[in-house]
């Protein structure tokens, strides 16, 4: 493909990720009983991106050779099992810290029915970053690669469009409470950490999917991550004292990013350091 066809491609993508979700609050905002996150306006924010993608690989030029749809296992199984243990590790370590300082309070946990509802988000979520993952890493990443980019410029490119699509959802379709739950704080100051968030998150997302030329374990980190830290925290099992929130917190805490951006950057030099790096 040529390097223009993918340039014009790339600005069509980012330019619809970026407005998309917008539309969707637009829509919500002149149909009857359309509100928080099961709106229609939702529902075109995170299908609308995939179909984007689908129509610039289909009819303009794109293809799908690239498209990471394949699992790859050989050769990948320990990056597989680095995908699925990322977050549950990191989420380890910072309440055992939490437990030690006095930060986090255990004693609303319950084993088996976080367990219980664990299984059941894991499975949903696997089937929801389908959606996000053949878009962000399957299509952006890939495209980004393509034109030689620095680590750095793909890191920053990749997790800001990424961070960004989510605004309308921290900025509208997410419930106050659930904010309120994990920090806080208001809405405007929330999308920024979230975002920073997504560009820390994204070295781990973009080098597990560069090591393996795959979607299939960054889909199974991901699910992980939304059905694990997302769950222990708004569903109520841990509760954080106020003000330590931004230091512990395994959703937006400044100790688990440290954590997820070393494990990104060593993720980064085992690609370096292999073979056929991508």
């Amino acid at each position: 493909m040529k390097k223009e066809t993918n340039i014009r491609n790339l600005f069509i993508f980012i330019v619809i990720a970026l407005i998309i979700g917008w539309a969707g609050v637009g829509i919500d905002s002149i149909l009857p009983e359309q509100e928080g996150d099961e709106s229609l306006g939702m529902a075109i924010w995170l299908v609308f991106p995939l179909l984007t993608v689908i129509v610039l690989r289909t009819f303009m030029g794109d293809g799908w050779k690239d498209a990471g749809l394949l699992p790859n296992f050989k050769g990948n199984g320990r990056w597989y099992f680095v995908a699925l243990i990322i977050y549950p590790l990191v989420t380890a370590i910072c309440l055992g810290i939490g437990g030690l300082t006095g930060w986090i309070d255990f004693s609303a946990f319950e084993i088996r029915p976080f367990l219980s509802v664990f299984w059941t988000l894991l499975g949903v979520n696997v089937i929801k970053n389908i959606f996000e993952e053949s878009v962000w890493r399957g299509y952006l990443t890939v495209k980004l690669v393509k034109l030689k980019l620095s680590n750095l410029q793909l890191y920053l490119i990749i997790g800001l469009v990424w961070g960004l699509w989510h605004a309308p959802y921290y900025m509208v379709f997410l419930p106050e409470g659930d904010i309120q739950t994990v920090l806080p704080v208001g809405r405007i100051p929330f999308t920024i950490i979230a975002v920073l968030n997504m560009i820390v998150w994204t070295v781990m997302f973009t080098e597990i999917y560069r090591l393996t030329q795959s979607i299939w374990p960054v889909i199974l980190m991901h699910a992980v991550e939304d059905a694990l830290i997302n769950h222990l925290v708004i569903d109520g099992y841990i509760l954080i004292e106020n003000g330590f929130q931004i230091w512990i917190s395994p959703i937006c805490g400044i100790i688990p990013n440290l954590l997820y951006l070393l494990i990104g950057l060593w993720l980064r030099r085992k690609r370096i350091q292999s073979k056929y790096p991508l």
